[in-house]
């Protein structure tokens, strides 16, 4: 999710850029040396002595499997409100496929998951090969971004994640130490396993940019939800297929990819094209960052989408968290 580029109503971009990345616990193994002490001494080599006690099977247990991250279950509302120091890993409560990786600066961020970007989603870069140092810094520089500004969020699906590191292992990128960090962090939670339906998401802490507000900041944090919730239930996803294709017109499909396409987006990647319309259309709702007419929308066609997409989409703490904004912007 970067901040949007000025269009026709001069609204800002922040969702998708510039798109609106943990300590090691050292395990120590003690052994004991026995010394046998010769003459007046050997009095002792023939008196028993209790042998020290092993450490018990439990504890063994524990120590080889005490994992690198702690991931606690939040709310959104408790993630939203986190104050990050260092990076924190989150499992939402509502959907524990969902992982949130909230950053206390877009410098780690960025460091940890715009390669990432490049490789899944970015329009004009390669998506069969990932990208080196030197050619990832070209491309954030030709783009006039940075590090901190090439995304303000990120999404990606437990699939797109594991193939990100078996191009990069097979081509023999060095990455770097955040990248392998994140490396860890799937292993622990078993994403490179074969159909895992899992999303991880990230949003930077409030501060870490100028544009980064408490009220953006919730902004990114919605909008990159549900994208979690597209690439960890499959229902949900086939449900966003079916809308794309038969709710929209291809006037409007055309208007959202010209949208996503001045985001930056690959508009050749469909399924990236709906999952992106269903952030926008449904859970982005704060005018900064996204406003019906960006994608040739009226506000009252939107409302009409929105009311729909809400009356088949299937039953779970997205649906209602949409029902709880369409009642919100009603009484309004």
């Amino acid at each position: 999710m970067r901040p949007a580029e000025p269009g026709a109503d001069d609204t800002v971009r922040i969702l998708r850029t510039p798109r609106p990345r943990r300590a090691t616990w050292p395990f120590a193994v003690v052994a004991g040396a026995c010394v046998v002490l010769a003459g007046s001494a050997a009095f002792w080599l023939l008196r028993p002595h209790p042998a020290a006690a092993p450490p018990s099977a439990t504890a063994q247990v524990a120590t080889a499997s005490a994992p690198e991250f702690q991931i606690e279950a939040a709310t959104e509302a408790e993630i939203g409100a986190h104050v990050a120091t260092s990076l924190t890993v989150f499992r939402l409560a509502d959907n524990p496929r969902i992982l949130v990786l909230d950053f206390a600066s877009l410098h780690e961020q960025g460091k940890m998951l715009n390669r990432v970007a490049a490789f899944v989603e970015k329009a004009g870069l390669p998506h069969d090969r990932v990208l080196t140092d030197s050619e990832l810094d070209a491309a954030i520089l030709a783009r006039g971004d940075t590090t901190e500004t090439f995304y303000f969020g990120h999404d990606y699906a437990a699939s797109a994640l594991a193939r990100f590191f078996e191009r990069a292992d097979s081509q023999r990128i060095e990455l770097n130490p955040q990248e392998e960090k994140l490396r860890t962090l799937l292993r622990q939670e078993g994403w490179f396993a074969r159909d895992v339906a899992a999303g991880l998401i990230s949003l930077p802490a409030v501060g870490s940019d100028p544009r980064i507000t408490a009220s953006a900041r919730a902004a990114i944090l919605r909008h990159e939800l549900s994208h979690g919730e597209f690439f960890s239930d499959p229902a949900y996803a086939e449900f966003v297929h079916d809308f794309w294709a038969q709710q929209l017109t291809e006037t409007e499909r055309a208007g959202m990819r010209a949208f996503l396409g001045r985001e930056e987006y690959d508009v050749r990647d469909e399924e990236l094209m709906l999952n992106e319309m269903q952030a926008y259309l449904m859970f982005t709702r704060d005018p900064t960052f996204f406003t019906p007419g960006q994608a040739g929308l009226t506000q009252a066609r939107l409302i009409e989408l929105q009311t729909r997409f809400l009356a088949g989409m299937p039953a779970g703490w997205l649906h209602d968290l949409l029902a709880s904004d369409q009642g919100a912007a009603a009484a309004h």
